[in-house]
């Protein structure tokens, strides 16, 4: 589960480190956004979000014009049992009403998982599921 610790190995539980998102309309469907970017906790549930880049995407974003905040918080018991949300926004910085806000939480397999929605023009809309994946 992804959560709070030091290591930062692929199998970690510490969400700090170096992602892969993948942006469906479908549950099962081929990806219409995909990007990398790097994440570390902050302090009170901040997250901050780094080296971002978009490895697929349409004309609503263009390459290196954007600007990225997220959040990340946790719960859990000792039984093992780790509970989070997730959040983050990628905004525009040519066209600020152009969001791509992602919620979700903790996913299977060391994974964030949960849906997204694009907001910002008629040719700039969607939703969908996403899932990020450490690298």
């Amino acid at each position: 589960m992804v959560g709070c610790g030091s290591n930062n190995g692929p199998n970690s539980t510490n969400v700090n480190g170096n992602w892969s998102a993948s942006l469906t309309n479908s549950q099962n469907g081929p990806p219409i956004y995909s990007f990398t970017t790097t994440l570390s906790e902050a302090n009170g549930g901040g997250l901050s979000v780094s080296n971002f880049k978009f490895t697929s995407t349409g004309s609503c974003f263009a390459s290196g014009e954007t600007t990225e905040t997220g959040s990340f918080t946790l719960s859990g018991n000792f039984n093992g049992n780790v509970t989070g949300t997730f959040g983050m926004t990628v905004t525009s910085t040519t066209n600020s009403s152009t969001q791509l806000v992602l919620q979700g939480g903790v996913g299977p397999n060391n994974t964030v998982a949960g849906t997204w929605v694009l907001t910002g023009s008629s040719a700039c809309s969607g939703q969908g599921n996403f899932t990020f994946t450490r690298m």
